[in-house]
């Protein structure tokens, strides 16, 4: 009895299937190439914001590890994400506490916003330890 070799067999039986797949592919690779990123004029340019980061406002590089400053971030993050009155932009503000001073920075829509942001730090850590950076954000 002859054995057929399986793969002869079947480049006999189906080659204009196997021509499709080998034209498919190479119509999916030339379109991922004919599509590219976007021109850097359409991208935020965040070149302000980052040259402040650089000039010494605390980043969250810089919270504190201690177990009070860790809890302190922990209580206001928490009540910004409890809060749906907020932005999307105000829930990820950066929260950043060191030695029991917070530091707030980021976008908000609103002053009513930013005082809502401010009343919630305030309720955890008080006050007078409060660095308020936060940014309203203009409206285009």
């Amino acid at each position: 009895m002859k054995h057929w070799n399986p793969t002869l067999l079947l480049s006999l039986l189906v080659p204009s299937t196997l021509a499709g797949v080998g034209c498919e592919r190479r119509d999916a690779a030339s379109t991922a190439q004919t599509t590219s990123t976007p021109p850097l004029t359409n991208r935020v340019d965040n070149t302000a914001v980052n040259a402040r980061d650089v000039s010494g406002a605390p980043t969250p590089m810089d919270q504190g590890e201690g177990r009070a400053d860790l809890e302190t971030t922990q209580h206001i993050r928490q009540a910004l994400m409890a809060d749906d009155s907020l932005s999307l932009d105000a829930k990820n503000i950066k929260v950043i506490t060191k030695n029991g001073t917070v530091t707030l920075r980021g976008p908000v829509k609103s002053r009513e916003e930013r005082a809502s942001v401010e009343a919630k730090a305030w309720h955890v850590a008080g006050l007078n330890d409060i660095d308020d950076r936060l940014d309203i954000e203009s409206t285009k």
